[in-house]
């Protein structure tokens, strides 16, 4: 930490796990976390408003914030708000690209491949199943996944029962399955830059 002062994270809830184990192993206590509901990615024209409204909200409380989202499917509308806002935030365009490693994922271009990461894994019914209508017309999966080759979970931890769980969806969904231990990618950079306040 180069000043003293209070650094807001203003997050994803997806995130949160990752966010709190890196903040911890580095000793960042003067990082604190606002993390917003995981769901805005179902809806991601509006995360750059509900990002907007924890910032107003908490900014006059802290010496700087950071925001630790990715473009995340709003075609560059939370970057454009987050400069009006004067705020920084992570850099790529998803967590797949940042866990991956900017640059790695942009080599692998993998345009058939449905990401998975630890919190999505967990989360699988509650994100990608039932919103997707899965549950209620199997149907639509071949629909929806006809032109993914496969379901590739980018591992932040090493953790068996996570990978049996994974492997288990990429069958429901009808991919094949390749698994990467990925850790935290550049996370760890763009905490560490937000953390040397």
């Amino acid at each position: 930490m180069i000043g003293g002062g209070r650094v807001l994270l203003i997050a994803c809830g997806a995130l949160a796990h990752e966010i709190l184990a890196i903040k911890r192993a580095n000793g960042w206590d003067h990082l604190d976390l606002q993390c917003l509901p995981a769901n805005l990615h179902l809806w991601p024209d509006r995360i750059p408003d509900a990002v907007a409204e924890a910032v107003q909200t908490h900014r006059a409380a802290y010496d700087r914030v950071f925001v630790v989202y990715a473009d995340c499917g709003t075609g560059g509308l939370l970057q454009a708000r987050c400069a009006e806002l004067g705020v920084e935030m992570v850099e790529g365009p998803h967590c797949y690209a940042f866990f991956e490693g900017l640059e790695r994922f942009a080599a692998l271009d993998e345009i058939d491949a449905f990401y998975l990461t630890d919190f999505l894994v967990r989360q699988f019914d509650a994100f990608v199943w039932r919103p997707m209508g899965f549950d209620r017309h199997p149907e639509l999966i071949t629909m929806m996944f006809g032109n993914y080759a496969k379901l590739v979970y980018q591992a932040q931890t090493d953790d068996p029962a996570l990978d049996t769980l994974a492997r288990a969806h990429a069958a429901r969904l009808g991919l094949a399955y390749e698994r990467r231990l990925t850790g935290y990618g550049d996370l760890v950079p763009a905490l560490a830059h937000a953390a040397a306040f």
